[in-house]
């Protein structure tokens, strides 16, 4: 496996895109807990998937928003964002996001190498000295994220519906450097 950082739209290879695209449809349609804003709930397919990717690439900077891509022999097999707002109130922390791994690539431990690989780039590139994500619960989430060593510092009680009468909390957790 290989760990692969992205800073720029244009250090984006060609097809790359399609990759993480075919990935997130994926990964939402088997029930994974990354629905972003400007996703619509399950199922989703390619077409809606693609502007968001299209935002997500367009917006990398390598002070605000770097991509890491997982790849397995050439291959996709899992990616996340990790952002940061230089505003001097929080400029010490960063957002990790969109964490996932390929449904085929599961239990290979590309989830544990994609968040140890973000946390050196934040402490040892970016100088972060914490980061946070938010996660929704009863997927199991929260334990994987404790066995990393983050630690869970809040909830906001049924703040993510997931489907009528299947609120769930979403889980705020935090990881110091």
């Amino acid at each position: 496996m290989q760990l692969v950082q992205l800073t720029r739209p244009d250090g984006v290879p060609p097809g790359l895109g399609a990759q993480v695209v075919d990935c997130w449809a994926a990964v939402v349609n088997a029930g994974g807990a990354v629905i972003a804003p400007g996703l619509p709930m399950p199922p989703v397919g390619p077409a809606d998937v693609a502007p968001v990717v299209e935002r997500l690439v367009r917006g990398l900077d390598p002070d605000r928003s770097r991509l890491l891509v997982a790849r397995c022999a050439g291959s996709l097999a899992g990616w996340l964002v990790l952002h940061h707002d230089p505003h001097p109130l929080i400029a010490h922390c960063g957002v990790v996001n969109h964490v996932q791994t390929h449904p085929r690539f599961r239990g290979r431990r590309i989830g544990t190498a994609l968040m140890t690989g973000v946390a050196a780039i934040a402490r040892d590139e970016m100088g972060l000295e914490r980061l946070q994500l938010s996660a929704r619960s009863g997927c199991g989430l929260e334990d994987f994220y404790r066995r990393l060593g983050w630690e869970e510092v809040g909830r906001w009680p049924g703040a993510l519906r997931v489907a009528p009468g299947d609120d769930r909390d979403d889980v705020l957790m935090s990881l110091t450097l």
